[in-house]
């Protein structure tokens, strides 16, 4: 028996075999040359760019045809690596390489390379996209070839599925009815893998260094949660592997009603990512939805979406939850999201760039003309929609966006609490809007420092971290304060980060005292079930316990030692 140990990202205990994901598309031979004139006329470097063009083009094509029938992150993600296919810097250089004497298979090669490695020295959301720019690569080598590119393996059976990371359009097309559960080497827990496994429900571990070395069909023993995996499963694993079977029925159910044990109420939102989203979280009971990605209105677009189109896509989320809260974020572009008409890829430092609310600054009319559409989706809608803007790090900002809300006739804006700084002065933030929303993806990575996306920071990149506590504490007592000096109630602080996904995190962010908790919507019953089992004084008890802790692990063990629940429900 041997074991590995990286991040668990998604519960859950399985015991399948490995499948291994199929190895990288071996490398095109270094200085091959395009081939000598063959005597039609047609010069060998036209050829070869009409090849990769036709090549690109068929990759986009099915990668956008794969979008088409998938939805939120996962139609998101696929759209996204579909516009990188036809992205004009890598096709342009590989055509500039083309002309100096490169087959078209080495210049796409050597310039996805070069592409690569500049938005790796970028850093932030941008080193992540370099992922994508090899992904694409491997596909249009495969597309020149002729051959398939590597993909997640086929199986009779149920099974694992091992590899050193995963594309992020790979994984937005795993089969959950055969995959049970995912087992990474590289990644992040708020990477797109570790995100998609999340909203698929799958027992998933990333980091776990070392997991490439496992044999083909071995058998092994997963655990989601504590981030284990173990070769050789025993008597042990087998049972813990059948309790889980049994447990997992017990939380496929929400009854509509978030509340702690003592009756406290907590409202248990879903993020969504679009209207099929919205359907689906409305049908597993969400009482609302607590963050709304437009960005699936704008990705895979050259241009930006027209106003009547804006209003559909809209309208369908709203449909979806009359007379409930919908809280739409306002379109988050830049860092790991770029658009051709609106963010600048050429940043030294997207992470800390023109992003999110800032997007306004360059390109002044995209965001008025979105808040538009929100506004006439909204009016011909039963929903009651709140609106908030994304990277939002100064009171000045805040006020700027309500301003821009009341004149496109919206009555409730809010802002994301993602920055350090908004969170230190969420008092003087709320002055100016009705809400915050705490995105704890991006503020852990900005208080910690630590790029979100990389495996070797993952201890970092914690949600659990007390500094990462302290600045929700800041929040809520900044909102606590607020309302005092105007001689109102608090005004509202949810959590719609991955961190409210977590039932023993939850429980925490609930005796930090925020309003709501927003997920997946596959995560509902869990978080409830654990929120259940504690009054509003214990969850404040462990709050504390968590906030004193020296590091994330202590903080973590702390509470979950405290949950029986946990261990009841296999969480």
């Amino acid at each position: 028996m041997q074991s590995y140990v990286g991040v668990g990202v998604t519960p859950g205990r399985v015991v399948g075999p490995v499948r291994l994901m199929p190895p990288a598309l071996c490398e095109p031979p270094a200085g091959e040359r395009l081939p000598a004139p063959d005597g039609t006329g047609t010069p060998p470097e036209e050829a070869a760019a009409a090849a990769l063009k036709a090549a690109a083009a068929q990759v986009r094509a099915e990668l956008a045809g794969r979008a088409s029938r998938a939805s939120g992150d996962s139609k998101a993600v696929l759209e996204a690596t579909a516009q990188m296919a036809s992205d004009p810097m890598l096709l342009k250089a590989a055509v500039k390489l083309i002309n100096a004497g490169s087959s078209a298979q080495r210049a796409i090669w050597d310039a996805g390379n070069d592409v690569a490695a500049m938005l790796v020295s970028l850093g932030g959301y941008m080193a992540e996209r370099s992922h994508d720019v090899l992904d694409v690569r491997s596909r249009i080598v495969s597309a020149l070839r002729g051959v398939p590119a590597p993909v997640i393996p086929d199986s009779d059976v149920p099974f694992i599925l091992v590899a050193a990371d995963l594309a992020p359009a790979d994984t937005a097309t795993l089969d959950p009815a055969k995959v049970l559960a995912l087992v990474t080497a590289g990644g992040g827990p708020q990477s797109h893998t570790a995100i998609i496994a999340r909203t698929l429900g799958l027992p998933a571990v990333v980091a776990a260094t070392g997991v490439q070395e496992l044999a083909e069909n071995i058998l092994v023993y997963v655990d989601g949660a504590q981030g284990r995996i173990t070769t050789g499963p025993g008597p042990a694993e087998l049972a813990a592997a059948a309790k889980w079977r049994g447990q997992a029925s017990l939380l496929d159910t929400f009854d509509g009603v978030g509340r702690l044990g003592d009756g406290t109420p907590l409202d248990l939102l879903a993020n969504v990512g679009g209207a099929r989203d919205a359907r689906a979280a409305a049908a597993a009971g969400a009482q609302g939805v607590g963050l709304l990605r437009t960005e699936f209105c704008f990705l895979g677009h050259d241009s930006e979406p027209g106003h009547d189109e804006q209003v559909a896509a809209y309208k369908g989320v709203f449909g979806a939850f009359p007379g409930k809260k919908v809280v739409v974020r306002t379109l988050d572009a830049g860092a790991d999201k770029p658009l051709p008409f609106l963010t600048d890829a050429a940043e030294p430092n997207p992470a800390l760039g023109v992003r999110g609310y800032r997007t306004d600054t360059t390109s002044p009319g995209v965001l008025a003309r979105q808040l538009a559409a929100i506004a006439d989706a909204a009016a011909d809608s039963d929903a009651i929609v709140w609106v908030m803007a994304p990277m939002i790090a100064t009171a000045a900002e805040a006020a700027e966006f309500a301003a821009l809300c009341a004149g496109a006739g919206l009555q409730a804006p809010g802002v994301m609490v993602e920055v350090p700084s908004a969170a230190l002065t969420s008092r003087h933030l709320l002055d100016q809007v009705e809400f915050a929303s705490l995105g704890t993806n991006d503020l852990t990575q900005y208080a910690m420092a630590a790029d979100r996306q990389l495996g070797p920071l993952a201890a970092l990149n914690d949600p659990w971290q007390p500094a990462v506590l302290a600045l929700v504490r800041a929040t809520v007592d900044g909102a606590a304060a607020q309302g005092l000096s105007a001689g109102a109630p608090p005004k509202p602080v949810g959590v719609c980060g991955e961190a409210a996904a977590d039932p023993a995190l939850a429980v925490v962010l609930a005796g930090l005292g925020v309003s709501s908790l927003s997920m997946a919507a596959r995560a509902i019953p869990a978080v409830s079930a654990v929120l259940r089992s504690v009054t509003a004084e214990q969850a404040r008890e462990l709050a504390a316990r968590a906030e004193a802790a020296a590091t994330a692990g202590e903080a973590r063990g702390l509470v979950r030692a405290a949950l029986p629940a946990l261990a009841e429900l296999g969480l």
